[in-house]
Order: C-alpha cells, then structure tokens, then sequence
C-alpha cells in the first residue's frame, strides 16, 4: 500500500520535469524535435539519477536479514525502476507525437502554468531574496530543524506498553481490570520458555524456582498439561508491560544468563529458548537496529559515489548526504512530538501519547523518505549545475534552477502530502504514525530544506560547490573541462 505510493513519486516527478522542460524549450522557439532533444539530454539525465538514489533507499531493507521487510524492498525497488524506463522510452514518444498540443486541452490557467516558471512567480522573488540573504535564510532554517531535532533526540522504538495502548472495547476494559487488581501488566505479554530434552518435573521445578528470584519477573508456571514427552513450555508473568525498558533487562538476562546456566546446571542435551511477544519484539528491534549502522553507511556511501558523478563535485553530494538525514531526524521529530508525546494526537486521531513509537516505523520512513528526498535534491541541483555549467556564477545558477525547479518539486510534494496524510485516517495507531512521518518528511523535505537551506547553502559556500580533485574525475569518467569560475 505504501510502495506505490512512495516510490511512485519517481514517475510523478520525472514526467512533470519532462513535460516542464519540454514546454520551456518549446517556449524559447526550438522546433518539437529539438526540444525533444534538449529535455531528454538534461531531463532524462536527472531522471536515471533520481530513480537510481530511491532505490538505494528502498535497498536498505534488502540488506536487513528479515524476510518479511526485505520483500518489501524488492517490490517498492521495481517501482523506481519501471517508472525511470518508462520516463526515458515511452514519455519522450508520447512527448513527440504531442508537439504543440501539449497544451491545447489545459485545464490549469495559462498564468498558473507558465512555460518557463522562472521569469516570473513566487519562485522567481524568492529566488532574488535567497540570493540577496543567504545567511538570514540560512539562520532561520537551522532554527527550525533545531525545534524539529529536539523531539528527535527522544526516540522510542519500541511497542507501547499495555497502559499506553490507545483503542476501547473488551479488551481495554479488561487491562483496566487487571490494573485496578493489581496485576502486572506482563500478564498479556508472557514469556514462554521452550525446554528440550529435559521436561523432568525436577528439572521444571528448579527452573520455576529460578525465575521467580530473577529481578523483573513476578511469577512462573510449568502447567503438567504443557509437557509433552521430553519437552515442556514454562511460562513466566514479567513485573511489568513487556515493552517498558525494565523488562528489556529482564529478557536480556534470561537470554544470556538465566537460561544457558540452567540449561547447564540440568544437564544431558537440555536446551531452553525464550520465546513470547515480548522477547519477539526486542528480537525484531535488535534484527533491525543493530545492523542499521552498517546499513546506513553502505546505503550512504553508494548515494555519495552516484551523485558525484551526477553532480561533478564532492561538496555538493556531501550536502546532500547531510541535509537528507536531517530531513530524516526532523520527521522523526515530528511523529515523536505527535504521538510519543502526545502533543495533539488526542485532540486530533483519539490516541493518547504512547511514550514510544512502533518499532518498524522509523526503518520505514527512513527506507522511503530516503530516496524521496534525493529526488528532489537531484532535479534542484542538476538545474543549478547546467546553469552553472552555462554561466560560471554561482548566484546567476542557484536563481536561475530554484525558480525552475521550485513549482515542480512543491507541487509534487504536495501530491505526496495529501496522499500520505490520508494514511493517517486508518484504524491503527501504526498507519497513522506511519502516514504522518512520512507526510511530515516529504513536505518538511520540500520546504523547509530544498527552498531555504540548499539554495541559501550552495550560495554561501560558492565556489568550493564545484570541487572536485582531477583524480577524482579521473575514476568516475567525468570530464575535465568545466566552465570559467566566476571572480572572487
């Protein structure tokens, strides 16, 4: 259900950058076949990129070692992948048959729709004051992301506890009940211990014995009726929900600890595994989390070398890393501030702060956002690099590709807003949290990073956005000649 629509966003864009270059070439009175030309040259270029750095966000989950999440991967992969064929194979074609009627059923007014947005319109003022305040852009952007990363410093990935699970009925009736008696909520989360070739009732008694003196556990049972031949479930009651922190220690002791010794101490071939929701939980966070640095690094560095090439410097693909987890961190911020904290969740969807945020969220957001991001950083800069390529002043090309491309990615971004937003509408607190992370990323993304802190950035550091040692150039095949540098 999210695939399509997030890796779709690849098709949305690459045929409204084509279509918007074709009519601005069209507009400056090249015939059909040269504005073909000259869109699929630059555009289609941008095109490849850009389906190229979403699935290496999508490739993220591939690299996991869970099944489940590495299938979404692969599917959501092939979303990128048809969409950037079909953008450089059947669009230009359609494009050609088109001509001069591109335009001839409009249903947008003219002065909406502007062949070359850049001469006049919002984007093009904003580009002027971007251009003439760099350094207050600049501030005001990293006092937003400062607000944003706050929250985000407080992530909890993690399942809710039993007394933070929003929702009414039995069920919930029934947790208040357990509550008000006085029972631990580990209750509705048990932990169910598999002993093997060694269910004796000796052996059972003695690990019942041991559980209930184990810091974090409240009680244990070994029923008769769940034995079977030499195997055995124990179960044991944690002495709280089994999503608080206190009892992560507890499963992390009985993992390491309680159970390989017993085992020991009971001799023969005896094994026992910890099983349940609650060990599940942790094990799925650790399967993900744990191996996510190796992840990031490799999905990071993969993104560096494609947009050096692209791109023709190592400054630019730097910021771009850089500036794409930070739209990473303030989505995060804002879904933590929603719903881990509470700040309107209640007013808004009904659900009350749940202190964490469901654990396959943040992989998630991450995944998509990722490489939604750098679409839109792709199409920005490749613009202000063919107008840099075209001038040799930075200032002229920052201008000249934000007020091309800001209608485009804006209005995108906004298609992606309100599609996503709408997953918040569903039932569970996940899809909510989910649809609302990645609503916030796509439009914090769009906004707050692409029209003030990019532009205002490249802008401050000049000519160093174009670096790039000749051995550098040497080993991605890009070539050396480049255009006068504007005076210092």
């Amino acid at each position: 259900m999210t695939g399509p629509r997030g890796s779709g966003n690849v098709r949305n864009v690459a045929i409204r950058n084509a279509q918007a270059r074709f009519r601005e070439e069209l507009h400056h009175g090249k015939d059909v076949e040269s504005a073909l030309v000259e869109t699929m040259t630059h555009a289609g270029r941008s095109v490849v990129v850009s389906g190229s750095t979403v699935a290496i966000g999508l490739l993220s989950m591939v690299i996991l070692p869970l099944p489940f999440i590495r299938s979404i991967g692969i599917g959501g992969m092939l979303i990128p992948a048809v969409s950037v064929l079909a953008s450089i194979t059947l669009l230009p074609v359609l494009l050609l048959k088109l001509g001069h009627r591109i335009d001839s059923l409009r249903v947008i007014p003219k002065r909406i729709v502007s062949a070359d947005p850049g001469e006049v319109g919002f984007w093009h003022g904003w580009a002027g004051i971007v251009v003439r305040r760099p350094f207050v852009v600049v501030a005001a952007g990293i006092a937003i992301v400062v607000l944003l990363l706050i929250p985000a410093s407080k992530l909890n990935p993690s399942e809710a506890q039993a007394k933070n699970l929003p929702g009414k009925g039995d069920a919930f009736a029934g947790r208040d009940a357990l509550a008000a008696a006085g029972i631990t909520a580990g209750a509705m989360k048990p932990f169910d211990i598999l002993v093997e070739h060694g269910a004796e009732p000796r052996k059972l008694r003695a690990l019942v014995s041991t559980l209930e003196r184990t810091p974090g556990i409240a009680a244990a049972a070994a029923p008769t009726a769940w034995r079977k031949g030499d195997t055995a479930i124990v179960e044991s009651f944690p002495a709280a929900a089994g999503a608080a922190k206190s009892v992560r220690k507890a499963i992390s002791h009985l993992q390491h600890d309680v159970l390989p010794a017993q085992a020991q101490a009971a001799g023969g071939n005896t094994t026992m595994t910890l099983g349940g929701v609650a060990p599940e939980d942790r094990d799925f966070v650790h399967a993900v989390y744990g191996n996510f640095p190796y992840v990031l690094g490799f999905v990071i560095l993969l993104t560096f070398v494609l947009l050096m090439r692209a791109f023709r410097s190592i400054v630019l693909p730097l910021k771009a890393v850089v500036l794409n987890l930070v739209s990473l961190a303030c989505a995060f911020g804002v879904v933590v501030f929603i719903f881990q904290q509470g700040h309107g969740s209640d007013a808004i969807w009904g659900l009350k702060a749940t202190d964490a945020v469901i654990s396959w969220i943040p992989l998630m957001i991450f995944a998509f956002l990722y490489g939604l991001s750098m679409d839109y950083e792709v199409f920005i800069v490749r613009r202000i690099r063919e107008a840099y390529d075209e001038t040799g002043d930075t200032k002229k090309a920052v201008s000249y590709g934000l007020a091309r491309t800001g209608k485009l990615v804006t209005s995108a971004a906004l298609v992606l807003v309100f599609a996503f937003f709408s997953l918040s509408t569903g039932p569970g607190p996940d899809i909510k949290q989910f649809g609302i992370g990645l609503a916030a990323g796509v439009l914090i993304d769009a906004t707050l990073i692409r029209a003030l802190l990019v532009p205002s950035v490249m802008l401050l550091l000049g000519r160093a956005n174009w670096w790039m040692p000749q051995w550098v150039r040497r080993a991605l095949l890009v070539p050396s000649r480049e255009p006068a540098l504007e005076s210092e």
